[in-house]
């Protein structure tokens, strides 16, 4: 019988330096008992060293930690002192120096200490897995394997799973579970080739681009600004992208792959530019440095000139000519139009797709078993959109590869080396049956186990499409539809999700349809990554000027909807992740409960324009403050809440959005966003089986006058001091007026609707103002708040 592997609960991490700091981060994120081990410092204080590490983890950007505090979680020890530390770990991650000698070393030094259950990962990005193997015990090679996290741990989605020859099956499946649904990555089977998968096609391709550069006479800036957005790929593209890796960690990387692919035919891509050498010799590492590719000086980016090795000032244009080809919506047509355009630019582009596609066709085989597993590492670890397979496929297959192998004959290509057999027998590598499997020749279908049957709608490649379910009703702002398991979901159809009259009367019929035929209503957003952007401001700002009747209705209507949510004889329960800022954060607070990826981002952000939250938003942070006072003066609570609401604040993640309190204590948290779906049903079924019953609608005890004088005592300071303008002060006095109650004695008890129409009053009455309408526009016409 195969030997079961339970969920780690202990964890230790080896190594305190930049990933295995981060790698503890994400790990006491996720909940877990983490401690953190390194080299014992010199000095008193062994662990001083450790201690650094800790602060720096509360102040790095982006910030690793989702609470800062829970740094003060992470247990510290250092290897002279602590091993026994080992000793009751389920799971122990190493994420030291990328040297097999100093790894090999401390395997000896930890081996004796790690219990018979125990987990043991190197998070190696590029090192054989099967030589550090080889160092440990025979007894703990089956339950050894590569973890190559990406570099922000916490926000990469991709982890590779790098099994070495001696490496248990059953251990591959637990790990792979944990690491899906503990910790909410996408995880992918790499083989134990140099760098693996991502970084290896992923390097190559930046190893092409720095070629290019020197063939091209292509400056960088002219470089990112056709490789990012426009293809496909993250905004930084390639030049600030290796300035936000590091310079010197791309070239141990390349490094990596020059040793060990030295019968590659691409191997003299491999030997890293003279230029790219000199710039860490001077310490222009990138980002971390302040110079790389691109420097900052002044107000001024300035990009590194490679003919001239000088800094000059970025001019990021991209050719008329080769900007038209890339708006061409038909891909196949687009990258022909880029092989015959002459345009540098267009040169770049067609020689950097050509190769990839080349070069992941010669290697694929001996790197994964699948095209799902390089495309979605691609996708996973350097935010493409597509993978190389995907983009292949979506040009059409045959005609890529006549392109392909007429360039190999005209000597265009980088090298001679032919398209394997493989790619010439099929015409496609996706569709409804799976991806293709380079071994079997066959389709393969994603994996079976049972921790992807949480994720409903997972993850789809071209040629692949989720299907949502049979409609039940629908209109230009919402669908509802189900699953035949008797649960209705409402999901938006709108841009950004946004609410306008569609989607509020949608919801409206959604939830009495939910009452009448079904147990309960899910709101959910499919497959786009942000649940709510709020209201449709455009629209809405229609009604601002000469309607203020109609402005009142209008909002009226939205109230009248959230109360509808809170108030439904079924739960209604909201699966959120991005996103989720004004009228969304509204429709969240008046569900019965929600369901959170840990990637949430929670702001009721009004008063940025001019105006505040009177969707019910105001009403319940007023009401929040008295449930959560506990018998402690409430006006702690408005206090924080005021400040949330009046400075627009948006949380960095749901477990900050608990300390807001725009989550309860009862909502649920998920690691994984692909699986809020499954949870928000589970939820709706467990508190059906507990008997379901709509809330009473409360009596709230306001703080009244007192507490309104002196928030406006804050105000008046800040207004004085310069730090808010007479209109923010304005603005934020309305908030103040709305979660104190109004004109009353402190103590007074009002219900849901008084603080709905003090909402009503004050929203229609910053409407009619000239400056929120000018914060309005200012806000649609470039994305950014107005101060006015």
């Amino acid at each position: 019988m195969a030997k079961k592997y339970s969920s780690p609960i202990k964890t230790v991490v080896l190594g305190a330096g930049v990933m295995g700091s981060q790698i503890a981060g994400l790990l006491v994120d996720a909940g877990l008992q983490v401690t953190l081990l390194d080299l014992a410092a010199e000095g008193s204080d062994p662990n001083s060293g450790l201690q650094q590490a800790i602060a720096r983890l509360k102040k790095l950007k982006p910030a690793p930690l989702m609470l800062p505090e829970l740094a003060d979680a992470i247990v510290i020890g250092n290897y002279e002192q602590d091993l026994e530390k080992l000793q009751d770990a389920d799971f122990v991650i190493e994420a030291i120096a990328e040297r097999m000698d100093l790894k090999e070393q401390l395997y000896k030094k930890i081996a004796p200490h790690i219990n018979e259950h125990a987990v043991l990962v190197s998070n190696t990005s590029g090192l054989s897995i099967n030589e550090l193997a080889e160092s440990l015990p025979a007894k703990l090679r089956e339950r050894f394997c590569g973890v190559h996290f990406f570099n922000p741990p916490r926000y990469m989605k991709l982890v590779e799973i790098i099994p070495s020859k001696y490496t248990a099956p059953a251990l591959l499946d637990s790990l792979e579970s944990f690491l899906v649904m503990q910790l909410g990555k996408g995880a992918v089977r790499a083989k134990d080739e140099p760098n693996f998968i991502a970084n290896r096609f992923g390097v190559m391709s930046m190893c092409h681009i720095l070629r290019l550069a020197q063939d091209l006479n292509l400056g960088f800036d002219a470089i990112d600004a056709v490789t990012g957005v426009l293809i496909g790929h993250p905004k930084s593209a390639t030049g600030r992208t290796i300035d936000v890796v590091g310079i010197d960690v791309l070239l141990h990387v390349i490094h990596t792959m020059h040793e060990g692919l030295k019968n590659d035919p691409w191997a003299a891509l491999f030997d890293a530019p003279k230029w790219l050498k000199e710039l860490v010799a001077q310490g222009a590492l990138g980002q971390k440095t302040g110079a790389g590719i691109y420097r900052k000086q002044g107000k001024d980016i300035l990009v590194f000139d490679v003919a001239t090795n000088t800094y000059r000032k970025a001019n990021p244009e991209v050719d008329s000519e080769v900007l038209e080809i890339l708006k061409i919506k038909n891909p196949t047509e687009k990258m022909e139009k880029l092989r015959q355009c002459q345009k540098p630019q267009a040169v770049l582009l067609w020689n950097i797709f050509r190769e990839l596609f080349h070069y992941c066709a010669y290697h694929a085989t001996t790197v994964a078993e699948t095209t799902r597993d390089i495309d979605l590492a691609m996708r996973w670890g350097f935010g493409w959109s597509e993978g190389p397979f995907e983009s292949w496929q979506a040009c059409s297959w045959k005609k890529v590869i006549g392109w392909i192998e007429e360039d190999i004959k005209n000597g265009k290509s980088f090298t001679r080396a032919p398209l394997p057999e493989w790619v010439k027998k099929i015409d496609h590598v996706y569709d409804e049956a799976g991806a293709y499997n380079f071994h079997t020749g066959k389709q393969q279908k994603p994996s079976s186990l049972p921790v992807y049957q949480r994720q409903l709608f997972p993850t789809q490649l071209v040629g692949q499409k989720n299907k949502f379910g049979e409609t039940i009703m629908e209109n230009e702002g919402l669908r509802l539809w189900h699953m035949n398991d008797g649960i209705a979901i409402a999901t938006f159809k709108t841009k950004n999700n946004i609410i306008t009259d569609a989607v509020i009367s949608g919801l409206i019929d959604s939830v009495a349809i939910a009452e009448a035929d079904f147990k309960g209503l899910v709101l959910w957003q499919g497959d786009t990554e942000n649940f709510c952007y709020g209201a449709d401001l455009k629209n809405f700002s229609l009604k601002f000027v000469g309607d203020p009747a109609g402005l009142r209705d209008l909002v009226a209507g939205f109230q009248d909807m959230v109360l509808k949510l809170r108030y439904s004889r079924v739960p209604v329960v909201a699966a959120i992740r991005g996103m989720v800022l004004g009228g969304g954060v509204e429709i969240c607070l008046h569900a019965a409960r929600v369901v959170a990826a840990a990637e949430t981002y929670m702001g009721l952000v009004e008063a940025g324009v001019g105006i505040l939250p009177a969707g019910g938003g105001s009403k319940e942070m007023a009401l929040r403050a008295a449930q959560y006072a506990e018998g402690r003066d409430p006006f702690v609570k408005i206090k924080q809440f005021f400040e949330q609401l009046a400075m627009a604040k948006v949380t960095s993640s749901a477990l900050e959005a608990k300390k807001f309190h725009y989550l309860r204590p009862t909502d649920v948290i998920l690691m994984n966003s692909n699986e809020i779906l499954y949870g928000a049903k589970a939820c709706i079924e467990q508190m059906n089986a507990a008997g379901y019953l709509p809330p009473i609608p409360p009596r709230i005890p306001v703080v009244g006058r007192p507490g309104l004088a002196t928030l406006q005592a804050v105000l008046e300071n800040m207004r004085a001091g310069h730090f808010i303008s007479d209109y923010d002060d304005e603005i934020a006095t309305a908030i103040a007026t709305i979660l104190c109650g109004g004109n009353v004695n402190a103590n007074t008890v009002v219900d849901e609707t008084w603080l709905l129409n003090l909402e009503l009053d004050h929203f229609v009455k910053l409407a009619q103002q000239e400056k929120t309408l000018q914060r309005i526009q200012h806000t649609l016409t470039t994305g950014k708040p107005l101060r006015n």
